[in-house]
């Protein structure tokens, strides 16, 4: 329940008595003090929700007390009073951090009204810092399922660079949770309050990347009716985070670099950089020492985004970890689906537990919830999809002959669309990037 305690800074004792009867009529707890030296010796040791000040006082005035309550608690809610000849200093309150102000002499329901809204509004800050702390367990490390000794690793270095201010490269392929990953190096941290702010740098053509990313003027283009400060500006105080950063075009590479050394963008359509505070993760599916190699992407940039790697295991390389994730997933899918725990078949667990998961845990969580939605009483093998069918012998042993069906597999959905890579992604359902690791891996051209 919100704290119902107001504190009255007046030195006329006539309109302190005036104001404590007032608001205890209301059901308020009323703390009254003569001057701001008084209030500022109340405050540390009450609870104290709004304070009520008058501005003109002997000694320290309103805007002193004002300023030295917001210094304690920069969410303290205070209610500056003052005549109708002081206005401007009421103003200047406010814009210095004051909720609100009411004139003297007052109406004693625009006094309660100030009070109440006042009230609603800590109220709406305690729910804020509460969903902050939902957000800060759910992107708790326990909250990542798994205990394989891969994850572990993960876990670790995570723990050890999230409070602090280190780019983080996140690599792995699609589907091992690389976001997740972010999220609680963002969550775990002293900026945890502050906004995370994440951008897919292959999903957007070159030319709105950069907008999105470094902001842009009024006019700097056409359809740029206003100025955008773009997500580094936006994310002040807190995280941004760039996914798939080796998709990154080369032009934009020279920016990030600049953003990245100096702390400041420039928005597009303007000459003059601007600072910026906010912490860098990245991540990628792409060997970058490749694309180095290959002349795609900078050097410089991937040994300044490159100052802790981590790496995320594939499923296939955890598979220790592959029951907690189909328990997991499947009571997450019968609360999405409103439907009741359905136990999985002997087949369809083992093989659950034996393929591969090209997709990774991606894959497998849209595998459970088909299968949620498509079996009846219970999961069976029929209610996965064919191409899990071969694993369910069970047998680690013939793991060659699976990886031999996969091949056949692949070789079959290719020649099926006429070698389109992107059709046979889809068909797959595994990204581009994926199929062309299975090509190469399988000696298919």
């Amino acid at each position: 329940m919100t704290k119902r305690s107001i504190l009255v800074v007046e030195d006329e004792e006539l309109m302190r008595t005036i104001l404590r009867k007032l608001l205890e009529g209301e059901g308020y707890e009323v703390f009254t003090a003569d001057s701001a030296e008084a209030a500022l010796r109340i405050l540390p040791e009450n609870d104290v929700a709004v304070t009520l000040s008058d501005i003109k006082m002997s000694g320290m005035d309103g805007i002193g007390l004002l300023d030295q309550i917001k210094s304690m608690d920069p969410d303290a809610l205070v209610i500056i009073m003052t005549a109708y000849s002081s206005v401007d200093s009421a103003i200047a309150a406010l814009r210095k951090g004051a909720y609100d102000y009411i004139t003297k002499p007052f109406v004693n329901e625009d006094v309660l009204q100030s009070v109440r809204n006042a009230i609603a509004q800590r109220e709406l800050f305690r729910e804020n810092r509460a969903l902050k702390r939902e957000l800060n367990r759910f992107y708790n490390f326990s909250e990542i399922i798994g205990e394989s000794l891969g994850l572990k690793g993960v876990f670790d270095i995570v723990q050890k660079v999230a409070d602090t201010n280190i780019t983080v490269l996140i690599r792995g392929e699609s589907g091992t949770g690389k976001e997740l990953i972010a999220r609680s190096i963002h969550f775990n941290s002293s900026r945890s309050a502050k906004p995370f702010l994440a951008v897919n740098c292959g999903a957007l053509p070159e030319s709105l990347l950069e907008s999105e990313l470094f902001g842009h003027t009024k006019g700097a283009f056409t359809g740029a009716v206003t100025e955008k400060k773009g997500l580094f500006r936006s994310a002040e105080g807190g995280t941004v985070f760039l996914d798939e950063i080796g998709e990154m075009p080369m032009p934009l590479q020279v920016k990030l670099l600049r953003a990245l050394q100096e702390h400041e963008v420039t928005p597009v359509g303007s000459s003059t950089p601007v600072k910026f505070d906010a912490r860098i993760v990245a991540a990628t599916n792409r060997d970058l020492e490749e694309e180095v190699a290959a002349g795609r992407f900078r050097e410089d940039l991937f040994y300044r985004l490159n100052v802790v790697e981590i790496e995320l295991p594939p499923l296939r390389e955890r598979r220790e970890d592959i029951p907690l994730l189909v328990r997991h997933f499947s009571a997450k899918a019968a609360g999405n689906q409103n439907l009741p725990q359905k136990p999985i078949g002997e087949d369809a667990f083992n093989a659950l537990k034996n393929y591969d998961w090209p997709g990774n845990v991606r894959e497998l969580e849209n595998t459970i919830e088909r299968a949620f939605v498509l079996s009846g009483d219970e999961i069976t093998l029929a209610d996965l999809p064919p191409k899990l069918h071969s694993a369910a012998i069970g047998d680690v042993a013939e793991r060659a002959t699976l990886e031999q069906i996969e091949r056949k597999y692949i070789l079959e959905v290719m020649d099926s669309v006429d070698g389109d890579k992107v059709a046979a992604a889809k068909i797959l359902g595994i990204d581009l990037s994926t199929l062309y690791r299975r090509l190469k891996r399988f000696e298919i051209a």
